[in-house]
């Protein structure tokens, strides 16, 4: 059996990527697909979503994979369990949660943060994943079985003067993947953090659009470029299929050496 197969195999398996319209999500989806996983892309918008797993389902036309769509707000609670609903009617059940989505809607000092914007970056980047990561936990519980990925940043590694409250966020997904590793280990409930550097999403663009900022951003990181959002997908494809089944509670770092000077 050849390595892809064997190792990295997840056919049969059913995740569900949030945020994964575009960018680091939908590389992530994509991949968990062409490895043999249903998976379910869900962001705000029902259009982009639908438009992605129409896109992998072409992909993987020739392949086990395929992608159904199923819009969620992580802000709300009831989107998140709707979205947990409706997989287990289409699919069953859940054996890989990846947790990508978060907002970041304030640029500046932390002491200017408005009240609103700082409870809004706790509530979409550590609360909805306290919420979604307790709703799928209880049926891997039972199946004695189960991967759950949180996407971090290494922001949460590091101050900012500009970012601080997001890097705070980042900074707790560490300790939720930590504290729900502990808890759910023994029942063989593995959790990871995927910490990325920066990557060309729109997410981050401010801080890669401008080529002087870019350079700037850059030019002390060993690999000297910008990471790719496919650059995170092989990551997450580890710690999801049985290669990566005794690793949990873990931060793995992809920033292009960025952290290491």
């Amino acid at each position: 059996m050849s390595i892809q197969s064997d190792l990295f195999d997840l056919t049969g398996k059913v995740a569900v990527i949030t945020g994964s319209s575009k960018g680091i999500g939908r590389s992530i989806a994509t991949a968990l697909a062409e490895h043999g996983a249903k998976v379910v892309i869900s962001s705000r918008k029902p259009d982009p979503c639908a438009e992605v797993a129409a896109d992998i389902n072409s992909r993987c036309a020739d392949h086990p994979g395929e992608a159904i769509a199923i819009p969620a707000n992580i802000g709300s609670k009831e989107d998140l369990q709707n979205l947990v609903d409706r997989t287990r009617e289409q699919w069953g059940q859940i054996d890989i949660l990846v947790c990508n989505a978060a907002v970041n809607p304030y640029y500046g000092p932390s002491m200017d943060i408005p009240d609103g914007a700082f409870d809004k970056i706790m509530s979409s980047n550590i609360k909805s994943n306290h919420w979604l990561c307790n709703m799928v936990i209880p049926e891997m519980t039972e199946r004695k079985d189960g991967s759950i990925i949180i996407v971090s940043s290494i922001g949460g590694l590091k101050a900012s003067t500009v970012i601080g409250a997001y890097n705070i966020s980042k900074a707790a997904d560490f300790a939720l993947v930590r504290n729900l590793a502990a808890e759910h280990g023994p029942n063989n409930i593995r959790v990871n953090a995927i910490a990325p550097g920066l990557i060309r999403t729109d997410f981050a663009r401010a801080l890669w659009e401008n080529p002087t900022t870019l350079k700037h951003a850059t030019s002390s990181t060993p690999l000297r470029r910008i990471g790719e959002p496919d650059e995170l997908a092989g990551v997450a494809v580890f710690l999801a299929s049985r290669a990566g089944n005794f690793a949990t509670g873990q931060n793995f770092v992809v920033d292009g050496g960025q952290t290491i000077v």
